[in-house]
């Protein structure tokens, strides 16, 4: 009896461990804001919208990027499906199995908060307000019904306030974080003296930089604000090699998912990969709807390649 009664408490021990092992990590706000306060300033930056908003949005509305939205469709702002031509997921909200975007990547979800924003007319009243009056933007987002809960403003702006987040609203560039040194040692004191890029937009309205003699994707992150990792994954690359050569599209934002234009003839020969770089779709969605199964597989001029 005494074998039993230890034996079983051990076993049920072992299970609960197990089961807390295999649980994912939940982050905390602050693990958030850190994440992700870099995204939200350079998309103030660009949208004029306030970085405070934006933070103590994707907090309140994806539980700090533990709910099921985010952490399976990358949907940090609870947009749903209006008008959406992407990958979607139901959820019970409001009512019962509501339909909501689903994105690549966070990145994703946070450019298509600031375009949502900018391009619903209902919100055009918000650009008119300081980008430091953080309760005066709260309030103005409950009142063109972003959200029905009527405490809404009060809840974004107790987050905006416990956090500080107030202090990122006057920044004029990203917060600068140390990342590793992957300059080439013969290449520095030119790289160092380059100009800033100047950001330009591809037909598919996709935010871009061309890459200029002994440029590194380090030295563009930094100057962008963005993480490695990040302009690896928006230029579907990996980081086995840091130097880049002159004339190269280096994407800053992330790619789009399809193309206003059905189909390119091509002008010469291509990669996939190519295209997907000269057209500013992601690669793995242009590989599927062309039924291509190698990223460097050569296309020949003259071939029509699908875009959406």
């Amino acid at each position: 009896n005494y074998m039993k009664s230890t034996v079983i408490p051990v076993l049920l021990l072992s299970i609960g461990l197990s089961f807390f092992a295999g649980a994912e990590k939940q982050l905390s706000k602050k693990e958030y804001v850190d994440l992700w306060k870099n995204t939200a300033v350079r998309q103030m930056s660009q949208f004029k919208i306030p970085a405070s908003i934006t933070l103590a949005q994707g907090i309140l509305e994806s539980g700090s990027g533990n709910s099921e939205l985010a952490r399976k469709g990358n949907n940090h702002f609870g947009i749903k499906c209006h008008d959406w031509q992407g990958k979607t997921m139901y959820i019970d909200d409001d009512r019962k199995g509501e339909c909501f975007r689903v994105y690549e990547s966070p990145e994703e979800s946070y450019a298509d908060h600031s375009e949502f924003l900018t391009s619903k007319k209902r919100y055009s009243n918000l650009f008119n307000l300081p980008l430091t009056d953080y309760k005066a933007w709260a309030r103005g987002l409950k009142e063109a019904g972003y959200a029905t809960n009527p405490k809404y403003p009060e809840l974004l702006i107790g987050i905006i306030e416990d956090m500080k987040l107030y202090e990122l609203d006057g920044l004029n560039g990203p917060v600068q974080e140390k990342a590793p040194e992957l300059l080439a040692q013969n290449n520095k004191t030119e790289i160092l003296q380059a100009q800033n890029h100047a950001p330009q937009y591809n037909t598919n309205k996709v935010k871009y930089v061309v890459a200029k003699k002994g440029d590194t994707y380090y030295r563009i992150a930094q100057e962008f604000g963005l993480s490695l990792n990040q302009l690896y994954r928006y230029n579907d690359f990996d980081s086995k090699k840091d130097l880049l050569s002159e004339g190269d599209i280096i994407y800053v934002h992330p790619k789009k998912h399809n193309s206003k234009v059905k189909s390119v003839q091509l002008k010469k020969d291509m990669t996939i990969k190519e295209i997907s770089q000269q057209e500013g779709i992601s690669l793995k969605k242009l590989m599927k709807k062309n039924d291509i199964a190698s990223k460097d597989e050569q296309l020949s001029k003259g071939q029509k390649v699908f875009l959406r």
